[in-house]
């Protein structure tokens, strides 16, 4: 009986281990940045609409996604 015992506690403490070890925390984001200033270009062609630039999350820093002009 012993020895079941002392076997169910080793493996109920591996299965804890492997468990765990999957468990994945992504570091706090700094804080967003102030928007770039940009300036509007003329519009392409009748039926576009500028869409604002904008700051994306790229995997460990803030990457400015440039505006553009986009079709109706």
């Amino acid at each position: 009986m012993k020895i079941t015992g002392a076997f169910s506690t080793v493996f109920l403490w591996s299965l804890c281990a492997v468990s765990l070890s999957a468990c994945v925390v992504e570091p706090a984001r700094p804080p967003q940045p102030e928007p770039v200033v940009e300036v509007v270009p003329v519009v392409p062609a009748p039926g576009y609409h500028w869409v604002k630039g904008h700051y994306r999350w790229e995997g460990n820093h803030w990457a400015w996604i440039r505006g553009h002009w986009a079709p109706d």
